[in-house]
């Protein structure tokens, strides 16, 4: 018979996925594992999704979009950065995720290092080996907030380094970026003649901190900016995002590898992305307040029972210290034992060593009750003798206190 691909073999799965397929044939677990939104997509996007399908707007459009959408795009940017866009940058995409592989595939060349942060979002190193690079990692520590400190990212750089992701709004650690940081990212790419690729799913989700994006301080070309659809006005399933793209010769490669893979974006799709950027945007803020309320009631919660965690400023995810060596067995003990469903540490790099993260996206009962559960199984293998990890060190080389969410200043 014939063998099947090598390269696809080396692919890593998701820990998150494993962890949700588990949870799917539990009818009673509590869902914290996915950052899925619990709400609704607007129902204006409903009705103009519908209107347009009536219409017979369903055919194909061009591979990178459709002219009218990505001028669409093009001035939510300029609005969002104050840096002048134009629809001739866009790339409309099944998602970030699918403008991520497509830069991947068109910007770096296989046995080329892609640099991600620790902790990483998984499906980053899955596209990435999927497009033949090599994969490495800059640090962003608990004790400095989830926040990576340039000198860091610096030192981490290989002679095959070709591009650095940064990704504000953080996802697993809700980290947002101080403005100094991300200037600092812009300038180590320009020094070092790199791409600068900047995951922006969350931009929309901050609560204490400001959103800002490398594109606004681009001046030559190199920064590309990946957002989406999915999470600011819930449309997850609708796979719609969109690429920034200022260099002409790699959009032009985007455009040709999209057309390679996907034909086009989804017509429907694109057309719902227009009313959802257009329309009212109160179900966005709507939504950011929800998630800022989920957050403080959660960390009130863990810091009642003694558990620590590291309060994020964006996106809506938590990472919480459960304390064990094995972050695997944890997740399984937990959704096999108390019926919650977690994503495992270890699925995002070392630098979540001992932690779970946890969805705030998930509806408030649930939340509370899944993390009320967490917090058992935790003093249930304290009490068990479980193998733990050393708590989470704070700038100053102490330790956290039990409970206390880390609020270390950026190093």
């Amino acid at each position: 018979m014939p063998t099947t691909s090598r390269a696809a073999a080396t692919v890593p799965r998701s820990g998150i996925r494993l962890l949700m397929e588990l949870a799917l044939r539990d009818p009673g677990a509590i869902h914290l594992e996915i950052g899925e939104p619990d709400l609704r997509t607007p129902a204006h996007v409903v009705e103009a999704a519908a209107a347009a399908a009536r219409a017979g707007h369903t055919g194909y459009t061009s591979s990178v979009g459709t002219d009218a959408v990505r001028a669409v795009l093009a001035d939510v940017v300029t609005r969002s950065t104050g840096r002048s866009t134009s629809a001739d940058e866009v790339v409309v995409t099944h998602g970030a995720m699918n403008g991520l592989a497509l830069a991947f595939a068109a910007l770096l060349s296989p046995g080329e290092t892609l640099l991600l942060p620790d902790p990483e979002f998984p499906n980053w190193r899955m596209a990435a080996v999927a497009a033949g690079l090599d994969v490495a990692t800059y640090p962003c520590l608990p004790e400095h907030g989830f926040v990576p400190r340039p000198e860091d990212v610096e030192a981490a750089l290989t002679p095959t380094t070709r591009a650095i992701l940064l990704n504000s709004p953080n996802n697993p650690t809700g980290a947002v970026y101080p403005r100094e940081v991300v200037e600092a990212f812009v300038d180590l790419a320009r020094r070092h003649d790199l791409w600068l690729l900047s995951d922006e799913c969350y931009d929309a989700i901050t609560f204490d901190a400001e959103h800002v994006s490398p594109l606004s301080l681009d001046t030559d070309g190199r920064v590309v900016v990946f957002r989406t659809m999915s999470k600011t006005y819930a449309m997850t399933g609708w796979r719609l995002g969109y690429a920034v793209v200022p260099d002409g010769r790699a959009l032009d490669l985007m455009g040709h590898l999209a057309e390679a893979t996907v034909a086009c974006p989804s017509s429907v799709s694109q057309q719902a992305a227009v009313a959802a950027v257009t329309g009212p945007q109160d179900a966005v803020a709507d939504a950011v307040a929800s998630y800022r309320s989920r957050r403080d009631a959660a960390v009130d919660l863990l810091t009642r029972r003694g558990i620590a965690c590291v309060r994020p400023d964006g996106a809506f995810y938590l990472m919480v210290d459960v304390g064990v060596a094995d972050t695997d067995a944890f997740a399984l003990r937990l959704l096999r034992e108390r019926h919650v469903a977690v994503a495992p540490g270890a699925t995002f790099g070392s630098a979540a060593a001992g932690m779970v993260r946890v969805s705030l996206a998930a509806a408030p009962a649930d939340l509370l009750e899944g993390l009320g559960r967490l917090a058992d199984q935790v003093d249930a293998d304290r009490a068990a003798g479980v193998a733990r990890v050393a708590p989470v060190a704070d700038a100053a080389g102490g330790r956290v206190g039990v409970g206390a969410p880390v609020t270390a200043p950026v190093g």
